[in-house]
């Protein structure tokens, strides 16, 4: 950990910048509503920390009604762990032993599954659970046109999920089915269509699985952007949202089902940034770069300004682009909108979370950099 920009209770002009600061009325109203959304969908609610990467944002979550956390990688479980989450599900692949030790560990006092797309990472779980005394949850990973982890849906996941069901140490469980791709395609119903597509290939394998004489108990998946088809298909069992506690200019680029660019959530997360250069006229220079921001997904949106646009970023600078006659004086400090908030996110040490223009709570990035 490095400065903390800010003291509880410090007005938004006295935030040392650039930070990295969440709107928390947005924020909590971004969280109430999806928690809402499961409730009345009667489905179980469990996000994805790799979005957040904090174990106090977990727990709050989880007061809210969320039954436990996703996240990417060991580091990260470890993290949420340490934070007091106790309830986690590794959607991905793990094939070494030593991090397969170290979820094995965690499962001393916490519930940890994780993801499963070939006999080899079965073989390796199985061997760290039994070395550790704890059973592991699995789920069989299905590719529902990610073309990334996933074996095909039907068959090979049938066979798969028999493999792990007869595994010392491992316990079946059900289904990774999450259609990454769909959550970021423009239309509303193009999404739809997706999702409708993955439920014919989840079906498919609940039925093959079946034969084998197995339960699915878990078909997990589901993201921000399509999670209203999954929540309400009465096929999938948990939804693993997480982009939805933040959002970010990807997202914003998406339609709603009217039509409208995309107003499910709120955005709440932002660089706080300070106009450091006015050199030259029609520009000026922040002191938000590269290392405050990715570039991926594109630029970062100025929030709340039509006349301005970041146009340009190096590593510790931002060009911000003015129109005709704005003037930006030294020293003023904007928002800007991240156009993909996780890997903003992991550039940063600490939330500094505001509301009624004062700093509210600090919560440390405790996931920051544990992505192995």
């Amino acid at each position: 950990m490095n400065f903390v920009p800010a003291r509880i209770g410090d007005a938004v002009t006295e935030i040392d910048t650039p930070a990295l600061i969440v709107d928390l009325d947005a924020f909590e109203r971004n969280m109430k509503k999806m928690a809402a959304f499961a409730d009345l969908a009667g489905i179980r609610l469990r996000p994805h920390a790799k979005t957040h990467r904090c174990a106090a944002i977990a727990l709050k979550q989880i007061q809210m009604g969320a039954v436990g956390q996703c996240c990417q990688k060991v580091g990260e479980a470890e993290a949420l762990v340490q934070g007091g989450v106790r309830d986690i599900f590794v959607s991905n692949e793990v094939l070494d032993i030593r991090k397969l030790r170290r979820l094995a560990a965690l499962a001393k006092s916490t519930t940890i599954s994780l993801c499963f797309d070939a006999l080899e990472q079965v073989d390796a779980a199985s061997k760290a659970a039994q070395e550790f005394d704890v059973e592991l949850g699995a789920l069989v990973e299905i590719d529902l046109g990610m073309r990334r982890c996933g074996v095909v849906p039907g068959d090979a996941a049938a066979a798969l999920a028999k493999y792990i069901e007869a595994a010392p140490g491992l316990k079946f469980l059900g289904l990774q089915a999450y259609q990454g791709k769909a959550q970021h395609v423009r239309e509303y119903a193009d999404r739809e269509k997706a999702i409708e597509a993955a439920a014919t290939a989840v079906r498919l394998s609940i039925d093959a699985i079946k034969r084998e004489g197995l339960r699915c108990q878990v078909i997990t998946g589901g993201g921000t952007g399509t999670y209203m088809f999954e929540g309400l298909s009465r096929l999938w069992t948990e939804l693993q949202c997480g982009s939805y506690i933040f959002m970010d200019g990807e997202y914003s680029a998406i339609e709603g089902s009217d039509g409208e660019p995309y107003a499910e959530f709120e955005q709440s997360l932002f660089i706080l940034t300070t106009v450091m250069s006015t050199a030259v006229s029609g520009r000026a220079i922040v002191d938000a770069g590269l290392k405050s921001y990715t570039l991926e997904k594109g630029l970062p949106a100025v929030h709340s300004h039509n006349d301005m646009r970041l146009v340009a970023a190096s590593d510790e600078h931002g060009v911000i682009a003015l129109d005709g006659g704005v003037v930006l004086p030294l020293g003023t400090t904007i928002k800007l909108a991240p156009s993909h908030c996780d890997p903003t996110v992991n550039l940063h040490d600490f939330y500094i979370c505001v509301r009624n223009g004062r700093v509210e709570a600090l919560w440390p990035i405790s996931a920051r950099g544990a992505s192995s």
